[in-house]
């Protein structure tokens, strides 16, 4: 069962945010695909690339996810050694689900992971994070 990854979108205030800066920066990857550079490299790979998703964290709710094609080394200007998540160029909508914040990124089990929306419903404007909580802790969302 594939593996996905947790990651907080810094920056963004929407998945419209998220598609807008990677639409500025396609240029600098392979057509077709996204980058995300991340300091550490997961130690569950195989697992992550049979099939798993970066799902983000946008303003405290998952709401978005793309599929994880590779993971690649990368060299900062730092020197230092990274690990590019390579991305399907598809933003994927996904039921919100609210996170706290927290630092780098998490393995999300397959079976943890919010449903992607129907296509109909992926421009829908998601909850806000309390209402949202309090739904899902009533067992309504």
């Amino acid at each position: 069962m594939a593996l996905n990854i947790l990651k907080l979108c810094v920056g963004a205030e929407s998945v419209e945010d998220l598609v807008q800066w990677q639409t500025q920066h396609k240029a600098h990857w392979p057509a077709g695909t996204a980058e995300h550079i991340t300091r550490m490299w997961p130690k569950r790979a195989a697992e992550v690339l049979d099939g798993g998703s970066l799902y983000w964290v946008i303003k405290g709710q998952v709401l978005a996810r793309q599929r994880i094609l590779a993971l690649e080394p990368r060299q900062g200007s730092d020197g230092i050694a990274r690990c590019a998540l390579v991305l399907d160029v598809e933003v994927i909508r996904t039921e919100a689900a609210a996170r706290r914040p927290f630092q780098g990124w998490r393995y999300l089990d397959a079976a943890e992971s919010p449903r992607d929306l129907p296509k109909g419903r992926a421009l829908e404007t998601a909850l806000p994070p309390g209402l949202a909580q309090a739904l899902a802790e009533i067992g309504l969302h």
